[in-house]
This record gives C-alpha cells, structure tokens and sequence, in this order.
C-alpha cells in the first residue's frame, strides 16, 4: 500500500489542505474558500464513491448509470464555470464532452481493449471526461475572455464583411487553444518530470513496468484526442453564440 490510512494520514491531508488555502489567501488570489471546499468534497466524494463502487461494478445497469453520473456532473461543472449566472447555455457544454468521450470509449469497447466491466471501464472513462471537462472549461472561458476584451475586432471583422460566427472564430481560436497546453505539456513530460496515476496504480497492482507504460501511453494519447475534439466544439458553440455570458 502507497499511504497508510490512519490519524496521521488525517492530520497531514488536513495540514496540506489548509496550507493550499493559506497561500490562496495571503496571494489574495480570490480562492481560498473554494480550495477549502473542493477539497472537503473531494474527501466527501471519494469515501461515497470507496462505499458504493464494489458493488457499483458488479451489475452491467448500476454501471452504465454511474458513468452517465459522472458524465452530468462534468455537464453540471463545466457550464457553470464557462457561463456562470444568469448566462445562457450552460448545457450545450454536455455536447464537447459528449463529442470527445463516447467516440473513443465506442470504439475501445468495440475492440475489445476495455472490456464492459467496471474494474476497467469505469477509471477509463473517467480519466477521459476529467480530460474533456478540463479542456471544454478552459476552451470555453478563453475564448469568451478574448471576445469581450477584443470585441472591437470582431465589430472590425463584421464591416470588413465577414459572418458573425467567423469574426468571433478569427479572434477567439488562438485563445481557445490554449487549452490544449496542460494535456501536451503532460504528455511530453510523462516520465521525465511525473509519473502519472495509471503507470503507478498498474505498477502498485502488480503489472510489469512495461504493461504499465503501454497502458500510460495509451491513455495520454486517447486523452489528446478527447481534448482536441472538445476544444473544437465548445470553440464553435461559442462562435455560434450557443455559450454566452450575460452582458455586463
């Protein structure tokens, strides 16, 4: 076992959380509640899902409705964060996270490389929609950053004679893929600067270091295709003025 669970595992976590909000507040960086609260609803959230998951993974129904759980928490999260009220919306974001996720764990099922069991397929895919969460929220707010500071230029765009939805993609699509930066940085870096969870939890389960690259490997390079696919998507929503803040 990596981490012995006991008092002074509690203390310590507890010691690290409160650092993290700590330093959030004296850098009057505006978060110090929400790290406070993300991190007692991490702990919230892992104990339910450490109580229900064995049996969760046991019945083929339970299953798919625990990842289609995850999948409107993620809806939920991302729109809220991209669109915030009284914003309009906030809902289209299911669709990047749908675009990128469902293809790519279609066609892992199909082939066989992640069987329908819960052991396997539900970490799979949640490593995935935490991918594509992470990217539609950054792609999303990026690209509605730059169109309310560079409106101008979209107001430009338009008496030059282009469509609204090309004018905003000309000025928001260098911001929107941005996004993409943490998953290639990751990617490039895998070995040399982090070891990430899946190389160390199939080398803590007993796989081979070669078993655990390739299984590291192929997940990094499904989660590019994810990310890119929903940085795509939730760029053209908000071109189309599917995802919009209210104005201010």
């Amino acid at each position: 076992m990596l981490l012995d669970v006991n008092v002074t595992f509690g203390v310590v976590l507890a010691l690290l959380l409160a650092a993290a909000a700590g330093v959030v507040a004296v850098a009057r960086l505006g978060r110090a509640r929400d790290s406070l609260i993300a991190g007692a609803r991490a702990a919230v959230q892992l104990v339910a899902v450490s109580l229900v998951i064995g049996w969760v993974m046991r019945h083929v129904p339970l299953l798919l409705g625990f990842l289609l759980l995850m999948f409107a928490v993620a809806v939920w999260t991302s729109g809220r964060r991209i669109v915030p009220a009284p914003g309009r919306g906030w809902w289209w974001t299911g669709a990047p996270i749908a675009a990128g996720v469902v293809p790519v764990v279609a066609a892992l099922v199909a082939t066989g490389l992640v069987p329908v069991r819960g052991i396997a397929l539900i970490p799979v895919t949640g490593i995935l929609i935490g991918g594509a969460l992470t990217a539609t929220v950054l792609g999303g707010r990026r690209a509605l950053d730059e169109l309310e500071t560079r409106r101008s230029e979209v107001e430009a765009g338009l008496a030059l004679g282009l469509l609204l939805r090309e004018a905003r993609l000309e000025v928001a699509r260098k911001a929107a893929s941005d996004a993409l930066l943490p998953g290639l940085d990751q990617t490039r870096t895998v070995g040399l600067v982090t070891l990430p969870g899946a190389f160390v939890g199939m080398l803590l389960g007993g796989a081979s270091p070669w078993e655990a690259g390739a299984v590291q490997l192929f997940v990094l390079v499904a989660l590019m295709v994810v990310q890119a696919v929903a940085v795509a998507v939730v760029l053209e929503l908000v071109a189309r003025g599917r995802l919009a803040r209210a104005p201010r």
